[in-house]
C-alpha cells in the first residue's frame, strides 16, 4: 500500500510591497511521502512570490505531467507553470510546450554544480525564468513546519522575511536565467 501525504494547514499573511499585493490564505499543503519539509516550505515561498487568485498546488512529485504550482485557465491552457528543485531542462521543456511562462525555483547545497552542468541549456528555453533560494537560508525553514501554522511571508525587492510566531528568517532570491 502507497503511503498517503501528509496534510498541513497554512495561513499565509502575504505582504508583496514588489506588487502591492497584501492578501490572507487559508492554503493546504500536502506533504510528499518522498518529499522533505524545506522542499514544501519552499513550495510555499513559491506561492507567496507569484501570487495570483488563480494560483495552486499541484499533485506535484506524485504526477509528472504537473509542475509544483501553476495557474489554468478556463479552457485548461496553463498560463505559468512553476517547478521546486533542480529540474532537468528536459523537465522544464515540457512546460515550455504547455504554458505561457515558465519558472523555477532551484534550492539546495548543490545548486552551483547543477547550475553549471544545465545552465546553457536552460538559457535557450524561450519563457523560462531561473531564481535560486541558497541552502543555509531555507534549510531553517523545515523546523517551523507545523500542521496548522500561520507565516507570515513579507517581500521586498530580492529579500523575502518570513515570520512564523517567534521565529523570524530571512532568504534572499537570485535571478539565475
Amino acid at each position: 500500500m502507497a503511503l498517503k501525504p501528509t496534510i498541513y494547514k497554512a495561513t499565509l499573511n502575504l505582504v508583496d510591497m514588489n506588487r502591492d499585493v497584501y492578501v490572507t490564505e487559508k492554503l493546504t499543503l500536502a506533504l510528499h511521502p518522498s518529499e522533505t519539509a524545506v522542499r514544501m516550505m519552499v513550495r510555499l515561498l513559491a506561492y507567496a512570490l507569484n501570487y495570483d487568485q488563480d494560483l495552486s498546488f499541484t499533485k506535484g512529485l506524485s504526477t509528472a505531467d504537473e509542475p509544483d504550482l501553476w495557474i489554468t485557465r478556463p479552457d485548461s491552457s496553463v498560463a505559468r507553470w512553476i517547478e521546486v528543485g533542480q529540474a532537468s531542462p528536459e523537465r522544464l521543456r515540457k512546460g515550455v510546450s504547455r504554458a505561457d511562462q515558465v519558472k523555477l525555483y532551484a534550492y539546495g547545497s548543490e545548486v552551483d554544480i547543477w547550475w553549471a552542468k544545465h545552465r546553457d541549456a536552460m538559457n535557450t528555453l524561450p519563457k523560462t525564468e531561473v531564481f535560486s533560494f541558497s541552502a543555509e537560508e531555507v534549510e531553517p525553514l523545515g523546523a517551523i513546519c507545523d500542521r496548522n501554522m500561520e507565516v507570515t511571508i513579507t517581500i521586498s525587492e530580492q529579500q523575502l522575511f518570513i515570520a512564523t510566531g517567534d521565529q523570524q528568517f530571512e532568504v534572499l532570491l537570485s535571478r539565475l536565467s
